[in-house]
């Protein structure tokens, strides 16, 4: 975890946040994500003339993950209907670090040594301490929370895949441009077959602020899976849901919903994280 590579996995946090509070803001989901989708995958498409194409190893794990992609859309799709965006959020990303921590052991023999064991555990502390501060005072939402607990558990799947897909791609450029340009097409087709005639008037209020959307998807993925060639996954993985701290950030200033003392405590935690994770690099 170099101060390059650190700074970069930041930069994608903050970017990641604001893409989701945009999908977030917009009303319909379908529609929001239809367009933040279907704008990944036209970035893509126009990258693919001046990218390497992924080397044929990368090929299985692509693949695979442009299936992963579709169903943690369709996750954070529900999770954003039931939940509320300060909620939803942090528990879907507070718990894929410590998953891809384990799958990260198994499938890419990447064991944390122990300073940074102890920044991946002290980090997810405190995400997960800002998803228990948004329930507080109110009855828990299961619904929502088990719709947030998977989408989780679809990030740390695409997380570990994607980290051995782009090593072995040749070009982290290359990966994403096919990746987004796979994995696009579904989530407008599906919604173009719902829509059907009302397809395009539906979207077009929203177009500029989903386009705006899926260029902040694309950017935050593509320093993702640049730092995945230069660092190990499991860190990445808990150094990049920081976005977190932002998103509460985002929700109480955007949405009206409280961000507070144990929030604050618990974005001190995941510095002390942070620290730990690189001092471990």
């Amino acid at each position: 975890m170099t101060p390059l590579v650190t700074t970069a996995v930041l930069l994608a946090a903050v970017t990641h946040a604001c893409w989701n509070a945009i999908a977030h803001r917009i009303t319909d989901k379908l529609v929001g994500f239809a367009l933040i989708a279907g704008g990944g995958m036209l970035i893509g498409l126009a990258l693919m003339p001046f990218v390497a194409v992924p080397a044929a190893g990368a090929w299985p794990y692509l693949l695979v993950s442009a299936v992963i992609h579709v169903l943690y859309y369709v996750l954070l799709m529900r999770s954003f209907r039931l939940g509320d965006f300060g909620q939803a959020y942090p528990i879907a990303r507070g718990t894929a670090p410590l998953v891809v921590t384990v799958l990260a052991a198994v499938f890419a023999h990447e064991v944390p040594d122990a300073w940074a064991a102890a920044g991946i555990a002290v980090s997810c502390a405190g995400l997960m301490g800002v998803a228990l501060w948004g329930m507080r005072g109110r009855r828990p939402n299961w619904a929502a929370i088990g719709a947030a607990l998977a989408t989780g558990l679809s990030i740390a799947a695409y997380t570990v895949v994607d980290g051995l897909g782009v090593r072995a791609s040749g070009s982290s450029l290359g990966y994403i441009a096919w990746l987004m340009a796979i994995q696009g097409v579904v989530i407008p087709a599906y919604a173009a077959y719902r829509l059907r005639s009302r397809f395009v008037p539906v979207l077009r209020p929203f177009a500029a602020l989903g386009l705006l959307g899926s260029v902040l998807s694309v950017a935050a993925y593509a320093l993702v899976l640049w730092a995945q060639t230069r660092a190990e996954l499991a860190p990445i993985a808990a150094l990049r849901e920081s976005s977190i701290i932002v998103g509460a950030a985002i929700g109480a200033l955007f949405f009206k919903e409280r961000f507070g003392a144990p929030r604050i405590a618990a974005a001190g935690l995941l510095v002390v994280g942070i620290g730990l994770m690189l001092h471990a690099g």
